[in-house]
């Protein structure tokens, strides 16, 4: 499998990850994701060369983003000084799910930060998504806090405030052909 950069070309197809993730999370019992995300703030992102794609052959198995801006709110002011990565939006296709591909991302991603030179990887994870919340513990990250106060970037009340972070390191292994730049200033 190889990794690169997403291209406006991409767009319908992370359009479609989302819904799919969101039918599929549903199921569990989840709100999370019910409500459209903006097809112009998803491009600005790919235009702003944050989105990754992870190529399985012709399939498109998973996505992640990774910024060095947080949602605004969620860290500290001392918090945001630590140099940071932060991931949102990691969604693994249904057809490729149950391999830990998510587990791999993650490890390429704080790999990626270190070799940017952050600290940290960060995130924010539903805030009633349990399962989820568990499964980043599982994978290293470490739970800050839950904030609740404030609203969500695709309108309504704050939805996605349990903060978790873990230290970056490098890890050579994580199984994938790189064909990003490793190290590109954000």
């Amino acid at each position: 499998m190889k990794i690169e950069l997403a291209t406006s070309a991409d767009l319908s197809t992370l359009l479609a990850f989302r819904e799919e993730a969101a039918a599929w999370i549903s199921r569990t019992g989840s709100d999370q994701w019910s409500r459209p995300y903006p097809p112009e703030r998803l491009m600005a992102t790919i235009e702003n060369h944050m989105v990754f794609m992870v190529r399985d052959g012709d399939a498109t198995a998973a996505t992640v983003t990774l910024s060095s801006e947080a949602e605004e709110g969620l860290w500290t002011p001392d918090e945001l000084r630590e140099p940071s990565l932060f991931v949102t939006k990691l969604t693994t296709a249904r057809t490729h799910a149950g391999v830990d591909l998510g587990g791999r991302l993650l490890d390429w991603a704080g790999d990626r930060a270190f070799r940017q030179g952050a600290h940290w990887l960060r995130l924010d994870a539903w805030t009633t998504n349990e399962p989820l919340q568990h499964y980043y513990l599982r994978h290293g990250f470490q739970h800050v806090r839950t904030v609740l106060e404030g609203g969500a970037v695709n309108g309504g009340p704050r939805v996605s405030g349990w903060l978790a972070q873990r230290r970056t390191e490098p890890m050579g292994d994580h199984g994938f052909e790189d064909r990003t730049e490793q190290v590109r200033s954000r």
